[in-house]
């Protein structure tokens, strides 16, 4: 089945970046909005193919009415491998600053985890094959494009992954609430760094905890003890961005 993206911004982004390769933009009939017309003459502007469809057909493809009107017919999705990760850290003349996801199934979650990741200017983002949501339209909007620019791998074994980075002299850090962890405003978090979240409700993993060269808790003030699982990593990603001004 193919993918389609929708949205006039994450479309947008789709034909400008260097993500999967745009297939076919598709459009509602009727009269086009000064928006949409000038996403129409951005995939011209590209040679993508255009075709007009009636809009029950764009709400059947989408599984939905929210599209705009417009759809975006994509490649499959193709995740990186942790060989081009490093090297695009390497050539990159920056500390290393990775983003790994341990067992995220919530595809708004993970959208909008990419897009903090991307715009905190990580190498790329990490994720474990299973119990982890796959790249999905629901991902792609929420990430605003940031698939464009960000690489994602998926890994087999998360905890061997964590070894392989430290092998590289990457720090490793978990993101975890439990009495032990080490306050995030008080860590050092210059030099090359991975930051490791947890799913939405369980966290770390225990294997995945052990491997990790600390654990990193976020301070709270009020009566609620947790913060959701990608608010939590946008706090911790620019942290380290604050920490490592000019990173």
């Amino acid at each position: 089945m193919a993918d389609y993206l929708y949205g006039i911004n994450p479309i947008s982004e789709a034909l400008s970046g260097q993500g999967r390769a745009p297939q076919e933009l598709v459009v509602a009939r009727g009269k086009q909005s000064p928006r949409l017309q000038a996403l129409i003459e951005q995939a011209q502007g590209v040679d993508i193919p255009i075709r007009q469809r009636e809009r029950r057909d764009l709400d059947r493809l989408a599984g939905h009415d929210q599209h705009q009107g417009v759809l975006l017919r994509l490649e499959p999705f193709r995740y990186a491998d942790l060989k081009s990760l490093l090297a695009r850290w390497r050539q990159s003349g920056r500390p290393a600053f990775f983003l790994l996801l341990d067992g995220i199934t919530d595809p708004h979650n993970l959208g909008a985890m990419i897009r903090s990741a991307e715009v905190a200017g990580c190498h790329g983002v990490i994720l474990a094959k299973d119990r982890s949501c796959p790249v999905t339209p629901v991902v792609e909007k929420t990430a605003a494009g940031a698939l464009s620019h960000l690489p994602l791998c998926q890994v087999t074994n998360l905890a061997r992954t964590l070894e392989q980075l430290q092998q590289e002299n990457v720090w490793c850090y978990g993101l975890a609430g439990e009495e032990g962890a080490q306050s995030l405003y008080q860590s050092d978090l210059r030099g090359d760094v991975a930051l490791v979240v947890g799913s939405e409700g369980k966290g770390l993993r225990p294997n995945v905890r052990k491997h990790c060269d600390g654990l990193l808790a976020i301070p709270m003030r009020g009566q609620v003890n947790s913060l959701n699982a990608s608010v939590a990593a946008a706090v911790a990603l620019f942290e380290v961005v604050r920490q490592g001004e000019g990173r």
